[in-house]
């Protein structure tokens, strides 16, 4: 287990301190510094980031209702295993909202959610040197994209739903865009995605969508099994060479 640490000033409000601790472990499990199946105490935590008890457990419990921990009484926290099966079905999920979002968007008039569609051709539809390079940048990008589709769609509880399902996905759907390639597609599917729907072609544009989210699955989760081996590897040499 690989952890970052940045200690604490001391001067620190508790819910300023909480708040870093939680994004700092949040980046070590996206990172892959805390590996699926990691064990950890929270004295453990609370040495490395130069905290008390109170602010890491704040930290921790935050983490594990947000899914990416779990507590065992007495024996401390580890982090959950990746599930494919439950990523499998959070992407089902994603796609029904999604393509119903786009149907309601297909049916309406032109002239209805127009700002909230222009706003995505602003970002999307533009040259290709006027694109983003970052991943991350793009990441956020891309799952604001889509939230804006469904948000747009007009059903509060739909638009809810699916940012609860994005941000659990979130921890691998991002290593989509680590690869140059997918930042380019991905431009170019948003643009094709968004074209059809300006044009209320309604199969086409949920064909495309659909497409776009089972390539990314697809990719995310040979990167995700590829990048877990690579850390496992670091992890058990850096084992075998301390003293």
């Amino acid at each position: 287990m690989q952890l970052s640490g940045t200690p604490g000033t001391g001067k620190e409000r508790p819910e300023n301190l909480a708040e870093r601790i939680y994004q700092q472990l949040k980046d070590d499990i996206f990172e892959f510094r805390l590996l699926p199946g990691d064990r950890f105490s929270e004295g453990e935590i609370a040495a490395r980031v130069a905290a008390s008890r109170t602010p890491v457990r704040q930290a921790l419990y935050r983490l594990q209702r947000e899914g990416y921990l779990q507590v065992y009484f007495r024996s401390g926290w580890q982090v959950k295993p990746f599930d494919f099966a439950h990523f499998e079905e959070l992407y089902e999920v994603r796609i029904v909202l999604e393509l119903e979002a786009v149907r309601r968007l297909c049916e309406r008039p032109k002239d209805e959610h127009s700002d909230a569609l222009a706003q995505l051709e602003r970002t999307w539809l533009v040259q290709p040197e006027q694109r983003l390079q970052d991943g991350r940048a793009v990441s956020r990008l891309d799952e604001r994209f889509h939230c804006q589709l469904v948000e747009a769609a007009g059903n509060r509880e739909m638009a809810r739903l699916h940012a609860e399902v994005s941000e659990k996905i979130r921890i691998i759907r991002r290593l989509d865009f680590t690869q140059s390639p997918r930042v380019a597609a991905t431009y170019e599917e948003h643009g094709e995605i968004l074209a059809a729907i300006l044009l209320r072609r309604c199969e086409e544009a949920q064909l495309l969508l659909k497409t776009h989210i089972e390539i990314s699955k697809a990719q995310v989760h040979s990167i995700t099994l590829h990048m877990l081996h690579s850390a496992r590897q670091r992890s058990t040499q850096a084992a075998a060479v301390k003293p």
